[in-house]
């Protein structure tokens, strides 16, 4: 069974950064498609990013583009979340989501997405 673990959140300053990291366990070789979704207070899920490791096709939501960079390691088990000039709207929790097809699964709607890690909770606040 796979599993996805995230670390990496914690209380962040405006304007400063932030990294998680997610890294998946449990299977043989590696899952194509690994993102994140986050959930803000009193709001709906929505998908932050996402990455291909078969063509290291990426996608960002139009919210964090320009600031947010995903990234997979050599491996292809762990990805990352590089997030600079952070804002309070950046604040929720941030789940580290997989799937075979995650682009067009995650196109069709993020609770179709297969697995999911517990979430990490960023909090961006002075």
């Amino acid at each position: 069974q796979v599993q996805l673990v995230e670390s990496g959140g914690g209380s962040v300053q405006p304007g400063g950064s932030a990294r998680l990291s997610c890294k998946a366990s449990g299977m043989s070789g590696n899952i194509d498609g690994m993102g994140w979704v986050r959930q803000a207070p009193g709001k709906e899920r929505e998908g932050v990013s996402y990455i291909s490791n078969s063509t290291g096709s990426v996608s960002y939501a139009d919210s964090v583009k320009g600031r947010f960079t995903i990234s997979t390691d050599t491996a292809k088990t762990t990805v990352s979340l590089q997030m600079n000039n952070l804002t309070s709207e950046d604040t929720g929790v941030y789940y580290c989501v997989a799937d075979p097809s995650i682009f067009r699964v995650a196109e069709a709607g993020y609770k179709y997405i297969n697995i999911w890690g517990q979430g990490t909770l960023v909090t961006v606040s002075s």
